[in-house]
């Protein structure tokens, strides 16, 4: 099961303050993630993926930067992290549930200034990838360029972004606005549990098909960031997801302990992540 982090902060921060640095940094969970549902798979290591918003005058889509090397043995990735800042940031490390090793397969994807994210999986995605693909007008169906379960769910996303009276290839100079997008995004969800309770319990029976999913999902625009913890059980555990917010993100000992403090009332950073990058409190 994959792990993802995002950032969205007042200020700029260096990337490798999230990725590299913290004593659970994101990098690190590639190969010690200590609360992944699926403990038969400690590694994430299919792959990773960092996306961040430049300046406003380099346009409005985010740089992405994707791979299929493990994210603990990227040079690369070191090298990039260590002299980049962002105020939006994704990170993602990748453990294939559909889909094979390939870049058009790593996080975060993109459409225009939108980039997406996935947690956890649909168990039952061969029985409504075709309902699915038959939902989506022709421009989002041909743009799904990988095989992911979750690339697939973020063109329904923007289809359904769509049919709301949106464009998602034409963002507005201050974004879709918050309440669009969870819209959106709440649909996107309403939309899969529909297309679950479509198929056929004599299917489901013969052939002993999960139906749970799992969809802890990450969207922006570059202006706001909607995230989901969902299961669709209602006994089973959803997928981690952390959540931190304060004034200032520092390394209290040079050691990779990084503390969250918060100075007033007030938040200039959120932090949201799969699991947490440090658990020294």
């Amino acid at each position: 099961m994959c792990r993802f982090l995002v950032y969205k902060g007042s200020n700029d921060i260096l990337l490798s303050k999230l990725i590299l640095d913290p004593t659970h940094s994101i990098l690190t969970q590639s190969f010690d993630s200590r609360l992944r549902l699926d403990l038969s798979r400690p590694h994430n290591g299919d792959g990773f993926g960092i996306g961040y918003y430049t300046d406003q005058t380099l346009g409005s889509e985010p740089c992405i930067f994707t791979s299929t090397t493990p994210a603990w043995n990227c040079s690369n990735l070191q090298r990039l992290a260590s002299k980049t800042t962002s105020r939006l940031i994704f990170a993602h490390v990748r453990a294939t549930t559909e889909g094979s090793l390939s870049e058009d397969n790593c996080h975060p994807f993109c459409h225009g200034s939108l980039m997406w994210m996935h947690n956890g999986g649909l168990q039952c995605w061969k029985y409504i990838k075709r309902k699915l693909g038959d939902r989506l007008a022709d421009k989002w169906y041909l743009g799904v360029h990988g095989a992911t379960d979750s690339e697939w769910v973020f063109a329904l996303f923007l289809d359904t972004l769509e049919r709301m009276g949106n464009n998602p290839s034409k963002p507005p100079p201050h974004g879709f606005r918050p309440a669009a997008l969870r819209e959106a995004m709440l649909k996107t969800i309403k939309q899969i549990n529909d297309f679950i309770a479509e198929i056929p319990q004599s299917v489901i029976e013969h052939e002993n098909v999960n139906t749970q999913c799992l969809l802890n999902f990450a969207v922006t625009d570059g202006h706001s960031v909607i995230c989901t913890r969902y299961v669709s059980s209602k006994t089973d555990e959803a997928a981690s997801l952390y959540y931190s917010s304060g004034s200032s993100w520092r390394d209290k000992s040079s050691k990779g302990e990084f503390q969250m403090d918060r100075q007033d009332k007030g938040a200039d950073m959120v932090l949201v992540a799969s699991e947490p990058l440090t658990f020294d409190r």
